[in-house]
């Protein structure tokens, strides 16, 4: 359908949008930050925390939003309006966390980009120390031996870190010295903004045929990395370091705290990307089946891409004469210092470094097309009149990018990672996320009804979904959310960068307030409609728990939720 027309677009076939959700689900915390929290975390026993999260919140989230999408053919925000008045301000509060992510994730992309280039270098610039941002305490570790004697690493840096704090990044002092514009990264986003705009500008028609490549390539590169990897000297003891079980460490809260973090991430949910999607399919698609496959197979990709990542760690340690524990690095860390500075050491490093960068780059061009997507057609159902007109959706698409890209000129400053951090520590924190998991399962599970959710999937697919679902959304998701959201808040850190640099006072007073601005959204929404309402406090509360009649089951007259039963309901809670 054109949206021109002032019509919604559907997928053009059911594997557009099962590559689509792929590629958003298969990121860079599959790569980065799972194989790293594993080892981290009691290696092999990890996946008991990592699982039980999956199947009590993880699944059945995912289900929740994917269906709830389907079945209002809504976005983030009016599919809320439509299921549950009351709880819009969920709704609100993903877009606000969508809007957050959208601005820090191409900063990442920028990066990758930047590093992507410098791999077509004859000499590849962090494999050496005799470059101009190189300091006498530059050691360049692939040229050491298996004996050196690597404890003077606390006094020195090796290149390739040098090469992204001093070349890439050029770290300032702090987020008060802001510094000039690295014009290199500038064209670099400006790159990864423009391929992003073509992509979206005419919505899923477009993105749709683009995610056949971009969401399957990267599967071919993880391979070449694991056949890679699994072959060098030393790959047995980093996948040792990997897997290796510690159930001594399932004692400690942090470990379940760090599991659910990562299912939360992972499976992009409680930020309503999943909702968007699932608002393109067909109304008899079956969404039920497709979340298990999905869910499947976003944990094994995860679980493979430790192999090809310890591994490879596993290696430089052996080349360094090091424990893998003194080489282990997450995020960034992994990225950008310790995957090219092993790559340096193997034969045919620019080979490698190129595969590895442009498969981050198409796993983090995936989930950057669905961020937007969410955004633009949550504004766009908000505003259907003018932003489904001929040319207005492009329009629209356009000033959203280039507000992103002014906002993150801070991120690519000398001060700018400092700024990056700020944003990613608390704005799209896991506590955000966490909260608003609470309350969205709450409202489907005792607002709208788990047993009508129930009766809408089987609508869709003529299949019930198993009992457990029931639970999970009454019970077992919100009290396991609300936990996980309580553990976050107690063992609460100030960030800090590089475990020295403490920010200032009005930094973490920024980092809360766009933490708050999406947890106070959700109770503040609610409490906002209920006061600008008619009526008693009962009726109110009735015609806000009472799902639109515009719904299918409840134009069918099949949806029993009528305003009386709902005040029972109310009584009853």
């Amino acid at each position: 359908e054109n949206p021109g027309e002032g019509k919604r677009e559907q997928w053009s076939s059911k594997t557009e949008f099962l590559l689509t959700v792929c590629g958003n689900v298969v990121g860079l915390g599959n790569v980065w930050r799972f194989p790293y929290l594993c080892y981290k975390n009691g290696g092999g026993a990890f996946l008991v925390p990592y699982l039980l999260y999956v199947g009590l919140c993880g699944l059945p989230l995912f289900l929740l939003e994917t269906s709830i999408g389907q079945y209002t053919q809504q976005g983030i925000v009016t599919c809320w309006r439509s299921l549950c008045p009351l709880a819009e301000g969920v709704g609100r509060a993903e877009l606000l966390i969508l809007i957050y992510d959208s601005i820090i994730y191409l900063v990442i992309l920028a990066w990758t980009l930047f590093y992507l280039v410098f791999s077509f270098s004859s000499q590849l610039p962090w494999a050496s120390c005799g470059n101009t941002w190189n300091t006498d305490q530059c050691v360049d570790f692939s040229s050491l031996n298996h004996t050196a004697n690597c404890t003077s690493k606390i006094t020195t840096t090796s290149a390739a870190t040098e090469f992204w704090e001093r070349r890439v990044l050029a770290i300032s002092g702090g987020i008060e010295e802001v510094g000039s514009v690295r014009w290199e990264l500038m064209l670099c986003l400006l790159a990864c903004w423009a391929v992003c705009y073509f992509c979206i500008w005419k919505g899923i028609r477009y993105s749709g045929k683009v995610v056949y490549f971009t969401a399957t390539f990267p599967y071919l590169m993880l391979l070449v990395l694991l056949v890679r990897g699994v072959t060098l000297p030393g790959a047995w003891e980093g996948i040792q370091f990997y897997l290796y079980p510690d159930p001594v460490r399932l004692a400690d809260p942090q470990v379940w705290m760090e599991a659910g973090t990562q299912v939360f991430f992972s499976y992009c949910i409680g930020r309503g990307s999943q909702t968007v999607l699932g608002s393109f399919n067909k109304y008899n698609n079956n969404c039920y089946m497709d979340s298990f496959w999905l869910c499947l197979l976003n944990g094994c990709t995860s679980f493979v891409a430790g192999f090809a990542v310890f591994s490879v760690l596993g290696f430089m340690a052996q080349k360094q004469g090091v424990s893998v524990a003194m080489v282990a690095e997450s995020g960034p860390g992994l990225a950008f210092i310790a995957f090219p500075q092993a790559a340096a050491m193997m034969p045919l490093p620019q080979l490698w470094t190129v595969c590895f960068f442009i498969m981050l780059l198409l796993l983090g061009i995936d989930t950057q097309f669905v961020i937007m997507e969410g955004v633009i057609t949550s504004f766009t159902d908000l505003f259907p009149v003018t932003l489904r007109r001929p040319r207005y959706r492009e329009g629209f698409v356009l000033l959203f990018c280039l507000s992103c890209f002014l906002i993150q000129l801070t991120m690519i400053t000398e001060g700018g990672i400092f700024v990056f951090q700020l944003i990613d520590y608390y704005g799209c924190s896991g506590a955000c996320v966490l909260f608003v998991a609470v309350f969205e399962s709450l409202a489907v599970g005792w607002i709208f009804g788990a047993d009508h959710m129930e009766d809408a999937i089987k609508d869709m697919t003529a299949q019930r979904p198993c009992v457990l679902f029931r639970l999970c959304w009454r019970y077992f998701t919100p009290l396991v959310s609300l936990s996980s959201f309580i553990l976050h808040m107690v063992d609460y850190k100030p960030l800090k960068f590089n475990r020295w640099y403490m920010y200032p006072d009005w930094a973490y007073a920024l980092g809360w307030a766009m933490a708050l601005s999406s947890i106070l959204l959700v109770p503040l929404w609610g409490i906002g409609k209920i006061c600008v309402g008619t009526g008693s406090l009962r009726q109110r509360l009735a015609v806000l728990c009472h799902p639109d009649d515009d719904l299918p089951l409840t134009r069918l007259g099949k949806c029993q939720n009528s305003e009386m039963e709902t005040l029972q309901d109310i009584n009853r809670i």
